[in-house]
């Protein structure tokens, strides 16, 4: 068992001490089982929140309507829920009410695919009512029940569908897919913010390709921000190799293939719910782009991108460019690192400095003598050290 099991083991024996059940449960145990990474590590217990609560003297309602507390034990914290059973959903996204049980199976039966629906006692054994080892041993993504129930019950869960198909490389089981195919409508009831966290993951996943082809086969395409009556674009996407971009880079690339103009970019980025921050990045991104197809990069070019931007740019334009060799990536990064200054709060000057040189109030002419001194020290004419600053403005009559 991994190191994230053990140190969680305590807190599964104080469950089990004060008279109940509590078992390892979620992706963690899939990913256990695959040999991947674990991350956060999920309990589920025949305790209610609170009676967890009564056991623990560190807790945080998170999630306490639906089960869920914070239990922070031995400097770590751990969700644990309740089992229970969800009753009727509503808006195809959430239950109308969920009640507290004691029965694993029955808190198992309620999840999405039998790979999840796995749980694990302390000592490592597997409980396994529907198959879910089976499923990961072969590879497929199933439901747990009747596929159409379940995506009825929650429209997301066919964006994670294909989702998983991304990251682990499945195939999605004909009924299963047959289902999602019928259904895939009901993704116009599922909140954008919800659809962007599941693309974001698919736009990672080792077998993202797989991915949009299942986009465009299933026409999931319709019910995404952006992306209806795209496909012909979509599958420009397939044409690039795509395995080593980041996300905000498969974001530029999706943008680049829309074909989008500079002044709809912010517009379908929005409507994706996408954060300012990551919309001004993708931008940047996407204008230095435009320029490597012009020309290569001037140093006040790799000056003003700074070394995130110009590197996702470099990397799509010798991705779209069908380049293999990474040679000019490591050029640039050398000229980059090799520049005078990396910021403009880094000019051994301000523009207090020059308003007392020149015996000046402010005004343009400041912001137009520090790009001058700026472009300067960038090209290699003028050190950047205020006396040498000084003395090439009052040189070159700058005023």
């Amino acid at each position: 068992m991994k190191e994230q099991f053990l140190a969680a083991v305590p807190v599964i024996e104080k469950l089990e001490a004060a008279g109940f059940e509590a078992y390892f449960v979620g992706g963690a145990v899939r990913d256990l089982l695959l040999n991947k990474e674990i991350n956060d590590v999920d309990i589920a217990t025949s305790a209610t929140p609170e009676e967890v609560k009564q056991i623990f003297s560190k807790t945080v309602d998170v999630g306490i309507e639906h089960g869920t507390v914070l239990v922070l034990y031995q400097n770590q914290s751990y969700e644990i829920t309740t089992f229970r059973t969800e009753a009727e959903y509503e808006d195809f996204r959430r239950p109308k009410a969920v009640s507290f049980i004691r029965n694993l199976k029955e808190d198992l039966q309620r999840r999405d695919f039998t790979m999840n629906a796995i749980a694990m006692d302390k000592d490592g054994n597997l409980i396994d009512p529907f198959k879910g080892e089976l499923s990961i041993k072969n590879q497929v993504i199933m439901t747990v029940g009747k596929a159409a129930d379940r995506f009825q019950e929650d429209a997301l869960r066919m964006m994670r569908a294909v989702r998983f198909v991304s990251q682990l490389s499945f195939r999605i089981e004909d009924e299963t897919l047959n289902a999602l195919i019928n259904l895939v409508h009901l993704l116009d009831n599922i909140a954008v913010e919800r659809k962007h966290t599941e693309f974001d993951k698919l736009l990672l996943g080792e077998n993202r390709k797989k991915a949009i082809q299942l986009i465009l086969k299933t026409n999931m395409n319709s019910y995404l921000p952006g992306l209806s009556n795209q496909e012909a674009r979509l599958k420009l996407m397939l044409e690039y190799k795509l395995d080593r971009l980041t996300t905000r880079e498969m974001w530029a690339l999706l943008v680049f293939c829309l074909e989008l103009k500079s002044k709809d970019i912010e517009g379908f980025l929005r409507d994706w719910r996408s954060p300012i921050k990551e919309i001004r990045e993708i931008q940047l991104i996407l204008h230095y782009l435009d320029k490597r197809f012009e020309e290569s990069w001037s140093s006040y070019d790799l000056y003003m991108a700074t070394k995130d931007i110009f590197l996702s740019a470099e990397v799509l334009y010798l991705v779209i460019k069908g380049i293999e060799t990474k040679d000019t990536i490591y050029q640039y990064i050398q000229v980059y690192e090799g520049l005078p200054i990396k910021n403009r709060s880094e000019m051994d000057v301000t523009g207090n400095d020059l308003m007392e040189w020149f015996n000046k109030s402010g005004g343009p002419w400041i912001k137009e003598l520090l790009l001058k001194i700026e472009q300067a020290i960038l090209a290699g004419s003028l050190i950047n050290q205020k006396k040498m600053i000084k003395e090439w403005l009052l040189k070159c009559n700058h005023n």
